[in-house]
Formats: structure tokens, C-alpha cells, sequence
């Protein structure tokens, strides 16, 4: 406790050892693909950052991390013994894979092209299947000789908006693009279904299969893409003009480390982040905000919001119309945020227990000094979420009655099935992935942006592309763009534990994870639990979200709203094309599984938020005068104004 007074009182950049110089997010996330590996190169080999272990090679030694791995911890003692060489060549390959490690990708591919060099009878279906696609197409070229209104012989995914234009019905670029459809069906064919490949190499050989035909898509080069052909006749090829400096000051923006075009005409403290309150505590971790009341009387339980520290904590409170923060405030809550700091090389051996301690625990013990005596509405997002939840199960295990409810945004507890960012994670990724981190002292946010975009790369990366380089169009920046390129690094210590304990291991929702020097257990919750998922959510697939019900012996209300993993939870009253479904299930009844759910449940037109706001309200006591801010008899008196200062940190 008493460091932890010492940190709150330390001004940010004023602590010990901290750097100043810090690399910014990737300001155009679509380009990582292209650029991380030419700026990682050129800042790995700074002196006495990035390879301060090479001192320890030519003296003959392994250098380690500088925090002692603790006796029995089956992760430390494995980083423990691994040679310094085998870290270096590691994280030096990266700089040339993208952070990809080559064994898991030698490795899979070698385990589907083994089987299925082994296996005739699927080698003569695709032999077959290749005869017949030919035959498809050669009939379907000729009939569109006689008569160009002939029908496609095979359509896009439902998914798939590239071809969808009529242009691209009109000859040749109807045989271009349905010969690139039919090839891709093939490649799914062949890289799916071969008897004895584990499902996880067949996913990750299916996947990077996928990501290289996109790549030569017909859509992606002008001279096949007759929609861009008629802008660029249409314009006299000022497009290309537009275009071509649109990819010099994107590049120039990508080197100096400066935010995408036009996120200037948005900042945070004037257009983002700006419900009224005040930094009530500050340590190395953290920053608590408590917000303003905005009515006369509030509801007597605080509300303390956990977002996770892969991202900055405005999402919640993004601009006034769409802050869940305001939305909560005006409706007679008194609300707490967290805001992390964005770690930096200094922070490589911070922890998840640091996290849960230093984080949230520490939070919860300010919220009950400024309201004391009540019980605490407490809402967690993403990986806060997760955080969360092992801090409920925790507190359960002690006899701790600090919770009144729990919320919980797209975050999950079970990964048993974490859908398609499980394609990066394996234990020879994972190997790969963690001498990297120890390389750099964290997880940069160039390198967890290419594997966002990469899931959704035609959306992502490659539309954006043509409409910023061949289109010539500026894409304009709303508030949800501006956040989602100011995202934060992770720790090398902490983000090695969440993939290989939680991620991996699946070791909290199997009884395995400790806090403590103990396992929790999840059944230990009691309070009522309100947790949502996205139906377009590949971070947190809203099946995995669901599982929340299995373990727990609580009530839990689950809601399915539309949306992905973070415009779904921006989901404010009014939002077009929006809608939920949501059910109550008592501890006591019968489990259904997600699927017969889906089936059953009703759908409701419109936002979440209300049916959330009702139900605070059901376990809510009764309306008081609004708490101090802050209690400045414990030592915690107001700092600065909000959004304060870790969120502006890049």
C-alpha cells in the first residue's frame, strides 16, 4: 500500500527509468502488412534498446528477464532455460515474417500436404472437382458469347461485396472474375476435408491460402477492375494523381509515428472523451476517473467500468451522442472509468497479477473510500471483462461482498472456442511470439493490428487500399476510426501469461488459473451477471461469450446484439439498423446450448442500452444525494480533469 501511495503522488513521466520517446499506433492499420516489418528492422537495431542481450552472448551467457521467476511457474522456468541465441535469431526472423512464425507455418503446411499426398481418394475428388470447374467455366464462356446476359456460374460469398458492381458482368471481366471465384472454391476444397489433419493446421493452411489469392484478386489491379477503369477514363486519371499522394502522406505519416489523415479534425478532450469528471487516484498502471453527476439525486451503487488495456478507455465515452459513460451519468449513476497507462519498455515485466492488483483491485478499494458502505456496479469490456471476472471469482473466494452486479461487454472466460484469432496462437506461435515480446519489451500495436485486419482483410485492408490509392478518395474519419487507430501496447510479461494461461491453456475456465497461489473458480460467483455479445465478433465470438453460463451458479442475462466487437457495443438509442436479443436465466435452470438459443430467442428492434439501464436499475437501492468527488480525508483528492493524462499517451 504504501508504494502504491508513493505511485499515485509521481506526475506521469516523472517515474523512474521512463522513457519519454515512445513508437505511436500504426495511424492506417491496413498498410501494416506492407510496412511493420521495414520499421520494426529499422528500430531493432537501436543501441542498448532492442538487443541489450547481445552483450551477454559474446560474454558466453543467457540473459533472462530481469524479474526471478517464481518457484513451480511452468512458463517462467521455460523462459528460464531458453538460450539467448534461439531469442535472438527469433526475433530478428520476425522483422522479415511479420511476427508469423515459420515453424508453426512449415509445420502446418507440412501436416495437410503429408495427408494429403496420402490420401488418392481425396487427390481424384479434386482432380474431379477441377475437370468439372473447368467444364463450368468453358460452358459459361461460351454461352455468354451468345448471349452476354447469360447467368454467373457460380456467385460470391454472401460476404464477398467485390463483384457485386454490373461492370462486373460485362465481358472479359465476368470470365476474370468468375475464373478467380472458381479457383478459390477449388483451394477451399483442397485445403478442407483431408482425412487425419488436425483441425487447427487445416484452419491456419486454409487461412494464409485464402490471404494469398486475395491477394491477386481481379479487384485489386486496375487493368482487371472495370470499375476503376471507368473512373480513371471518367477523371482523366486524376484519380491516380489523388492516389499517389494519398500513399506519400500516409507513408510519411507511418514513419514519423504521426495518426491517420483527417483523425486530427478529432481530439480527445474536445470531441472525444469529454463527459465531465475528474482523475481521483494515479498510479503506474492507472488512472481512476470519477464523472460528474448530472442529475440531482443518484442511485446509491457506483458504477466502476473496466475496459481492457489493449485499447484506450473513450470507447466507452466516445462523443456525446454515443458515450455509454454520459449515456449511464444522465440516467443517475455515478460512474468510476479506468484509464491505463500505454506501457512502454520499462513495463515488460508487469504482470497479470499486477493488472488485477495494481488495476482493478486498487480501483475497487478507491470507488468504496469516495462511496463507502455500498456495494459496486461493475462493468468490464474485452479483456477487462476477462480481468473482471477472475476478480468476482476471487473476491467470492475470500468472503468479500464488494459487487452488486457484474457486466460483462464481449468478453470472454471460456476460450475453447476464441474463433479465428485461435489461428495465431499455437505453441510453437507462441514461442515465437514471446521472444519477440522479450525482444521488444512488449506487443507493438503495428503487430496486433496486422492480425486484426488480416481476419477481415478484404474489408480491412484491401478495399481500403483501392479507395485511398486507386480511387483517389479519402475515407472520412468518424470517432469509432479515430479510436481504432490509437490502440496501446502490451506488456511482454502480462500478454505472454493471458495467451499461454488463458488463451491457450484455457486454464481459468478449466479451474486451473491461480490468484493468490490458488485456483479460482468461476462457480464461486453469486451476483448477478449481465453479459452481452456481438454477432460479428471475431475477437470474442458471442458463443464463446455464452459459455459464461456454464461454469457460474448465478443468474446471468444474456443479450445478442448486432454489431461487431466494438460498433455493437456502441450502440446508443437511435442507432440505425440495430437490434438484440436477450434472455434471463435463473442458476437453477437448465442449460441451452447457443445454437437452440438463437433458434428460440425473440428479436428486439434497437439498442441494448435501454434493457441494460433497466436492469441496473431492478438491482440498484434507492436514490441518494451525489457522493464527493473523490475523498480527500483518505488521500484521494481530484488530480486533474478528465479524460487526464495516460489516455493521451502514445
Amino acid at each position: 500500500m504504501a508504494n502504491e501511495a508513493v505511485e499515485a503522488r509521481e506526475p506521469m513521466g516523472e517515474q523512474k527509468g521512463e522513457t519519454t520517446a515512445m513508437p505511436s499506433p500504426m495511424p492506417f492499420p491496413w498498410l501494416t502488412p506492407f510496412l511493420a516489418g521495414h520499421e520494426q528492422f529499422a528500430n531493432s537495431f537501436q543501441p542498448g534498446r532492442s538487443f541489450p542481450w547481445l552483450s551477454g552472448l559474446f560474454r558466453g551467457q543467457e540473459q533472462t528477464t530481469s524479474a526471478a521467476p517464481s518457484a513451480g511457474n511452468e512458463q517462467a522456468e521455460y523462459l528460464e532455460g531458453t538460450p539467448t541465441i534461439d531469442r535472438m535469431v527469433h526475433a530478428a526472423t520476425s522483422q522479415f515474417t511479420l511476427g508469423i512464425s515459420p515453424a508453426a507455418m512449415t509445420v502446418a503446411f507440412a501436416d495437410w500436404a503429408t495427408h494429403l499426398a496420402w490420401a488418392p481418394g481425396k487427390q481424384h475428388v479434386l482432380l474431379t472437382k477441377a475437370l468439372r470447374k473447368a467444364a463450368r467455366f468453358d460452358t459459361y464462356a461460351a454461352r455468354c458469347a451468345a448471349d452476354p446476359n447469360t447467368p454467373c456460374c457460380i456467385e460470391p460469398l454472401p460476404q464477398d461485396k467485390r463483384f457485386r458492381a454490373p461492370a462486373w458482368q460485362r465481358w472479359p471481366y465476368n470470365l476474370i472474375h468468375q475464373s478467380f471465384l472458381l479457383t478459390q472454391q477449388w483451394w477451399h476444397n483442397a485445403t478442407t476435408g483431408v482425412r487425419g489433419v488436425s483441425p487447427h493446421h487445416e484452419n491456419v493452411v486454409n487461412f494464409v491460402t485464402r490471404q494469398m489469392l486475395d491477394v491477386f484478386a481481379p479487384s485489386n489491379f486496375l487493368l482487371t477492375n472495370p470499375e476503376l477503369l471507368e473512373i480513371t477514363e471518367k477523371e482523366g486519371g486524376q484519380n491516380l494523381v489523388r492516389g499517389a499522394v494519398n500513399f506519400v502522406e500516409d507513408w510519411e505519416r507511418a514513419i514519423a509515428g504521426r495518426p491517420p489523415m483527417g483523425a486530427e479534425s478529432l481530439q480527445i478532450g474536445r470531441d472525444l472523451a469529454v463527459t465531465q469528471g475528474k482523475v481521483i487516484y494515479r498510479n503506474r498502471l492507472m488512472e481512476l476517473i470519477q464523472y460528474e453527476p448530472s442529475t440531482k439525486n443518484v442511485y446509491a451503487e457506483p458504477v466502476l467500468m473496466v475496459p481492457a488495456w489493449i485499447m484506450k478507455y473513450y470507447i466507452l465515452d466516445l462523443s456525446p451522442a454515443n458515450s455509454l459513460v454520459r449515456y449511464l451519468v444522465d440516467r443517475g449513476h455515478t460512474v468510476f472509468m479506468i484509464s491505463w497507462r500505454n506501457p512502454g519498455v520499462e513495463d515488460r515485466d508487469l504482470s497479470m497479477e499486477d493488472y488485477r492488483r495494481l488495476g482493478l483491485e486498487r480501483a475497487l478499494n478507491v470507488v468504496q473510500s469516495v462511496v463507502p458502505g455500498r456495494k459496486i456496479d461493475a462493468v468490464g469490456y474485452c479483456l477487462g471483462g476477462t480481468l473482471l471476472t477472475i476478480e468476482a471469482a476471487a473476491l467470492a473466494r475470500k468472503g468479500k461482498e464488494w459487487l452488486n452486479t457484474v457486466t460483462l461487454l464481449a468478453a470472454q472466460t471460456d476460450f475453447g472456442e476464441a474463433g479465428e484469432l485461435a489461428l495465431y496462437v499455437d505453441y510453437s506461435e507462441l514461442a515465437f511470439l514471446e521472444d519477440v515480446m522479450w525482444n521488444q519489451g512488449y506487443l507493438d500495436t503495428k503487430q496486433m493490428a496486422g492480425a486484426f485486419q488480416l481476419l477481415r482483410s478484404n474489408d480491412l485492408i484491401w478495399s481500403r487500399i483501392l479507395r485511398s490509392y486507386l480511387v483517389g478518395c479519402r475515407e472520412k474519419m468518424n470517432d469509432l476510426m479515430v479510436w481504432n487507430a490509437d490502440a496501446t501496447r502490451m506488456p511482454y510479461k502480462m500478454h505472454s501469461q493471458y495467451l499461454r494461461s488463458l488463451f491457450l491453456n484455457n486454464d481459468l475456465a478449466e479451474g486451473r488459473y491461480e490468484v493468490d497461489g490458488r485456483p479460482i473458480a468461476l462457480s464461486d460467483i453469486r451476483v448477478p451477471m449481465f453479459v452481452v455479445g456481438t454477432e460479428r465478433d471475431h475477437v470474442a465470438p458471442w458463443r464463446s461469450v455464452y459459455k459464461i453460463q456454464m461454469p457460474t451458479d448465478t443468474n446471468v442475462t444474456f443479450v445478442l446484439t448486432s454489431g461487431g466487437h466494438n460498433a455493437g457495443i456502441v450502440s446508443e438509442p437511435g442507432h440505425p439498423r440495430r437490434h438484440y436479443r436477450m434472455s434471463y436465466r435463473r442458476h437453477d435452470e437448465k442449460y441451452i446450448d447457443p445454437t437452440t438459443w438463437l433458434e428460440e430467442t425473440p428479436k428486439h428492434e434497437g439498442s441494448w442500452w435501454p434493457a441494460w439501464g433497466e436492469w441496473l436499475v431492478k438491482h440498484a437501492g434507492d436514490r441518494v444525494s451525489p457522493p464527493p468527488m473523490g475523498a480527500p480525508k483518505k488521500g484521494h483528492t481530484p488530480i486533474t480533469a478528465a479524460p487526464g493524462t495516460y489516455v493521451m499517451q502514445r
